[in-house]
């Protein structure tokens, strides 16, 4: 056993104490959704953070997560590297975006326990650094042909297919590669559009306007509350706007400590994002969230949370809180709502119109949250209900393990959710239960 996973094992009974003592002090609280959450007061953790993460067991030989009633999953395929984002081209070809964080110098021994607790629940390591393309070329709901579409990438995640150029979200910056339609490899060296800051929340998500002519980035934080001052976090936390036919790009909302999925809203044309919220006030406080983005927006981070909710923690500036935007919709604490995408009606049986969201599962909160795959239903353009489960089982019932992580999610080309699971190191594949 490396001493990584000793330290590991000695951090989680510490942390299994702290959490033990956190509920002594209060009873557990409902959790924080919808339009109108109840979040609880914070309760800042100081110096030890809660800290609590599954060990990274994977799926035994036909294992699956749990659909919901009237649906039914099935592995599109399985064996990949960590696949973290799903992209669907015009010709029905799945690429998937295998990478893995990896973390920076170590500065104190919080560092090295969070850094050795990720290890163990499989979120860091070597990364594959690759797409990978899926096809289905006969019909049943199962890649049989799996290429490598394109290597030697940065820790890839956003893909985007605009004519025949093919935009990756590298951690260090936006590339653009010649595509040819039907190719199942690229080999051509990629052209860099943009330049980001690498570290921290690593993710680049990208997605095209719906007239083809600009890119919308996710680049998160690169620190919780900006402890490491706020220069290092200039340019980050915010959805950057790419014009591609000027190739000028500029913020065009920020004080969104990580956003990740980006869809449009197709009856309003709105821009919407999930974001991560900080960490280390509890395990409700403050929810992460799914919300319709302004142009000029700016939504709190680091100065304040849920609208105008001051953190103690953070230098503060009066101005920046008084125009901080509350978000529409809260997805409960610590979920890592990670994956997005739009549902139209009957995309799924039963299921109105609405987002698609993987939670990818949280660390920081003495229950266990997300691990799931749930919809919000809309209407008329805005949230309009209490969300619903799209998949669960992805974690042992006694939270010591999990089975998978879900993060990106897409409609594939037969009209299926598709999942990707990064730690099951496979891309699920939801269905109607009749379907197929």
């Amino acid at each position: 056993m490396r001493l990584s996973d000793v330290f590991a094992r000695m951090v989680a009974l510490v942390g299994d104490a702290a959490i033990m003592w956190r509920r002594l002090q209060g009873s557990a609280h409902q959790q924080a959704v919808g339009a109108k959450p109840t979040i609880p007061t914070a309760r800042p953790q100081g110096s030890m953070p809660t800290l609590k993460m599954p060990t990274a067991r994977g799926w035994e030989a036909g294992q699956t997560p749990v659909a919901a009633t009237g649906l039914k999953v099935n592995a599109f395929a399985t064996g990949l590297k960590h696949p973290r984002w799903i992209n669907v081209l015009p010709n029905g070809d799945v690429t998937v975006a295998e990478a893995l964080f990896l973390p920076g110098p170590i500065k104190s021994v919080f560092d090295y326990a969070m850094v050795s607790t990720m290890r163990r629940a499989a979120a860091v390591g070597v990364s594959p650094n690759r797409i990978t393309l899926l096809r289905d070329a006969d019909g049943d709901g199962v890649a049989e042909i799996r290429e490598a579409f394109l290597e030697g990438l940065s820790q890839p995640f956003g893909m985007a297919l605009l004519g025949e150029t093919f935009y990756v979200g590298n951690t260090d910056g936006v590339v653009a590669f010649p595509y040819t339609p039907g190719t199942t490899r690229i080999t051509a060296p990629g052209r860099k559009l943009t330049t980001f800051k690498p570290g921290g929340h690593w993710t680049r998500s990208l997605l095209p306007s719906t007239d083809g002519g600009k890119l919308f980035i996710g680049v998160g934080s690169f620190s919780n509350i900006g402890e490491r001052g706020l220069d290092i976090e200039a340019g980050r936390a915010c959805i950057y706007e790419l014009d591609l036919a000027t190739g000028r790009s500029r913020v065009f909302a920020s004080g969104l400590r990580n956003p990740v999925g980006l869809a449009w809203e197709p009856r309003s044309g709105r821009l919407w994002t999930v974001v991560n919220e900080r960490d280390g006030l509890g395990d409700e406080t403050p929810p992460d969230y799914l919300t319709s983005v302004r142009d000029g927006g700016f939504y709190g981070w680091p100065y304040c949370y849920w609208g105008q909710t001051v953190d103690d923690r953070v230098p503060q500036d009066p101005a920046a809180v008084a125009k901080a935007i509350v978000p529409d919709y809260a997805l409960g604490g610590h979920t890592a709502s990670l994956g997005l995408c739009w549902l139209p009606a009957g995309t799924l049986p039963g299921y109105p119109e609405g987002m698609a969201i993987g939670q990818h599962g949280s660390w920081n909160r003495s229950t266990l949250s997300g691990y799931r795959v749930v919809f919000v239903p809309f209407t008329d353009g805005r949230p309009s209900g209490p969300p619903r489960d799209i998949l669960t089982g992805f974690l042992a019932p006694d939270e010591r393990e999990s089975y998978g992580r879900p993060v990106g999610v897409a409609i594939g080309p037969d009209g299926a959710l598709l999942v990707a699971d990064d730690v099951g190191d496979v891309i699920w594949r939801v269905t109607g239960a009749q379907a197929d």
